[in-house]
């Protein structure tokens, strides 16, 4: 126990988890972590910081896919397990009490080499009388690259526009008239430093080219509209009602429309700004615009302290390189490493060792649950 209390008292450096989906890319999630013959894959999402599972159709038997793991006392070690043993002392006795031995969230790193399948999740109230679960998935993302593929810079799918209906988009989906379903929805094009909210219900999908950090609430309850993804995969029918059937899984939606100005004013959180130096931290999500989760970005030139008092956190440094000094000792961080920062970490700081400033993104749990009766 005195080990595992020890773990709770200093950042956690993680080993990279790569999680197979239903589309292909992360040829930037190597180049970015360095590896050599950077390629796109059906594994284009790394896990940070993750206590939960993937889903894997293909796979009849449950694996252990999407939970992270660290390098300790000479082998690895799933992050779970060792929350498992004292979750009061890695995620807070306030967050214990409200949320279990679970994390409340979700963050990944994303690159798409192609378009997503279009797709919604459903928000808490459904969520909750659909699939009987406190976690619906609202997510963000915040922009940190991307490629142009194809013909078009990197773009997202977002939003209705104004006046489709229920019976509209039943009708564009039993016809798979896919360029359709693609012209109902608002296309953005992004750039890095953008952030986004996508609710529950909002329809949406991740155009190719994208790289991004999603955080997102901690389910994989996917309503998806194309049978068969841009990518040519067919999928079954499970992976797009996700168990509801074909009627109920249309309850998930959210049928407002909105006018471009609208949809962004209320979407878009922080648009692209220049890189910008010193020693700073700036909000990217704040609880004010969503309970689910939130973010902050740090900016590190020289030397700067970071938050540790709200609760445990991730970080991920976006890049740049730097040393993380605690009450107990020192860690080395460099572009593309992800951290899990448990909640008895004191007296955090990261000092810049590099030409260029350290750019790191934390990441936050929910403060409560908030979930309907």
């Amino acid at each position: 126990m005195d080990d595992i209390l020890a773990l709770s008292r200093q950042p956690l450096k993680l080993l990279p988890t790569r999680v197979w989906r239903t589309y292909t890319g992360g040829r930037l999630i190597d180049e970015w972590h360095g590896y050599e013959n950077p390629e796109d894959s059906e594994y284009p999402e790394e896990w940070v910081a993750s206590l939960v599972t993937s889903r894997r159709p293909d796979l009849d038997a449950k694996t252990d896919e999407g939970l992270s793991q660290l390098q300790h006392g000479g082998r690895r070690v799933y992050l779970k397990d060792l929350v498992s043993r004292n979750p009061e002392a890695f995620l807070g006795k306030r967050h214990y009490e409200e949320f279990g031995p679970a994390a409340g969230v979700l963050v990944k790193v994303l690159d798409s080499a192609e378009r997503l399948a279009i797709q919604v999740h459903p928000d808490k109230p459904l969520a909750r009388r659909l699939f009987d679960s406190d976690y619906g998935k609202t997510e963000a993302w915040y922009i940190i690259g991307g490629r142009t593929i194809g013909s078009e810079p990197p773009y997202v799918l977002l939003g209705f526009k104004p006046g489709i209906t229920r019976e509209d988009w039943e009708r564009l989906f039993e016809a798979q008239d896919i360029p359709k379903m693609v012209d109902a929805l608002h296309k953005v094009y992004v750039k890095p430093g953008d952030v986004y909210l996508v609710e529950g219900g909002v329809p949406h999908a991740v155009g190719p080219g994208c790289f991004i950090i999603e955080i997102q609430e901690p389910t994989d309850y996917t309503i998806r509209t194309e049978r068969r993804t841009p990518g040519g995969l067919d999928l079954p029918d499970g992976l797009i009602h996700q168990g509801l059937g074909f009627e109920r899984m249309f309850d998930c939606f959210h049928y407002q429309g909105f006018e471009r100005s609208e949809l962004l004013a209320k979407y878009r959180l922080a648009a692209a700004a220049s890189e910008a130096k010193g020693d700073f931290r700036e909000t990217l999500i704040s609880r004010k615009q969503t309970p689910a989760f939130s973010m902050d970005r740090l900016v590190v030139s020289s030397r700067l302290p970071i938050d540790t008092d709200q609760s445990f956190s991730s970080l991920i440094v976006v890049s740049g390189r730097g040393m993380l000094h605690y009450g107990g000792g020192s860690v080395d961080i460099s572009q593309g490493d992800q951290l899990f920062i448990p909640n008895g970490v004191r007296g955090l700081e990261c000092e810049n060792t590099g030409d260029e400033p350290a750019v790191l993104v934390q990441c936050y749990p929910p403060v409560e649950k908030g979930v309907p009766g």
